[in-house]
C-alpha cells in the first residue's frame, strides 16, 4: 500500500506511538509520519505508506494550523502542562481583554523564536529533549518563523484559547510562552490540536478507533502518491521522457523545459507520465533539472 493516510492523533501518544498503532491496525511494514505532534496535542499527522514514506521530507515544510489554549499564571520547564512547575504568578485583576488581543497581534508576522529545550532539534547529534531531562542546560538560538494570522477564539481567565496560522518549525509552546511574558504572569501551553498541516485538514482524518474498527475502510481512505503530491508544481512528460526518467535519467527534452528563474528553480516539481502517474520529483535550477526523487517502477 502507497499513500497518505491522515490521523487525528489522540491525546497521550507520541507520534511515533501513534505511527505504530497504525502499521499494527493495517499490518503493513513500512510507515512514517510528517511532522511530530507532542504527546499533550491532538490532530492531523500525516501518516506515509510503503513508497510515500520516500516523501515524508517533502511535506514536512509545509504550513500548518492550529487550535491552543494557554495557561496564564504558571510556568512549566516543558512550556506545556505535562511539565514541572517553574513558577507561579497571579494574573494581574486588571488584565483587560483588549490587552490579551493586542499582544496576540503584535505576535503576527516574521520573526526569530526560541524553541523549546524539551524538543526534538538536535544538539550536536543529541536530541535536545534527552539533554534537558538529564539536567544540563539546554540553549537553542533562535530560528526564523512567521506566523500569518491569530485569532481569540475565548477568553475565560487564567485560561485563553485562539487559532493560529504558522510556517513550519513555528513552536506554539515558545509562542505561549512569549505571550505569557508579554503579560506580566507567565504562561504554558495547556492544550493543543493541529487543525491542519499543508492542504490535509482535520475533516481528512480517521481516529484510531474508527482504523481500528473497519481496516479496510480505512485503506480506502488511503490517498494516492498523486493526490498527496498534488500541491507541488507539475511537470508533464512523453512516453520517452517518462521511460528515461525511470532509469534515472533525464531525457534532453525535459532538460530544455527546465525553468530559468531564480524563483521557480526553488520549488520541487512532480514529474508526470501521459497517463498522470507520479514519475519522480524533479529540482529545477537555472542550469536544468536534476532528479530529487525517482518513484514510479516501469
Amino acid at each position: 500500500m502507497d499513500g497518505l493516510l491522515i490521523l487525528d492523533k489522540p491525546q497521550g501518544l507520541t507520534s511515533m506511538q501513534a505511527l505504530a498503532r497504525v502499521k499494527r491496525l493495517l499490518r503493513i511494514k513500512k510507515a512514517g509520519h510528517t511532522g511530530t505532534l507532542d504527546p499533550i496535542a491532538t490532530g492531523v499527522l500525516p501518516i506515509c505508506l510503503g513508497q510515500a514514506t520516500r516523501l515524508a521530507q517533502y511535506l514536512l515544510a509545509s504550513e500548518k494550523r492550529y487550535e491552543a489554549e494557554m495557561r496564564l499564571g504558571i510556568e512549566t520547564d516543558t512550556l506545556d502542562s505535562e511539565g514541572t512547575i517553574l513558577q507561579e504568578t497571579p494574573v494581574p485583576s486588571d488584565l483587560s481583554n483588549e490587552q490579551i488581543i493586542e499582544a496576540l497581534a503584535r505576535y503576527v508576522g516574521p520573526q526569530m523564536q526560541q524553541p523549546p529545550a524539551f524538543s526534538a532539534l538536535k544538539i550536536q547529534g543529541q536530541r535536545a529533549y534527552d539533554l534537558a531531562r538529564a539536567g544540563k542546560e539546554v540553549e537553542l538560538e533562535a530560528r526564523p518563523v512567521e506566523i500569518f494570522s491569530i485569532e481569540l477564539l475565548s477568553i475565560e481567565l487564567p485560561f485563553v484559547r485562539f487559532s493560529c496560522h504558522v510556517s513550519k518549525g513555528t513552536y506554539i509552546r515558545s509562542l505561549i510562552r512569549d505571550l505569557g511574558q508579554e503579560l506580566g504572569c507567565g504562561a504554558h501551553m495547556s492544550a493543543l490540536r493541529r487543525t491542519q498541516a499543508g492542504s490535509f485538514a482535520i475533516d481528512q482524518t480517521l481516529t484510531l478507533e474508527q482504523i481500528e474498527a473497519d481496516p479496510e475502510a480505512a485503506k480506502a481512505t488511503v490517498l494516492t502518491l498523486e493526490q498527496m503530491l498534488e500541491e507541488l508544481p507539475a511537470v508533464q512528460l512523453d512516453e520517452e521522457e517518462a521511460r528515461r526518467l525511470r532509469q534515472g535519467l533525464i531525457a534532453h527534452t525535459l532538460q530544455t523545459r527546465a525553468p530559468e528563474t531564480a524563483s521557480e528553480a526553488e520549488d520541487i516539481h512532480r514529474a508526470l507520465d501521459p497517463q498522470q502517474r507520479v514519475v519522480a520529483l524533479l529540482q529545477p535550477s537555472p542550469q536544468g533539472w536534476s532528479i530529487a526523487r525517482v518513484l514510479a517502477q516501469p
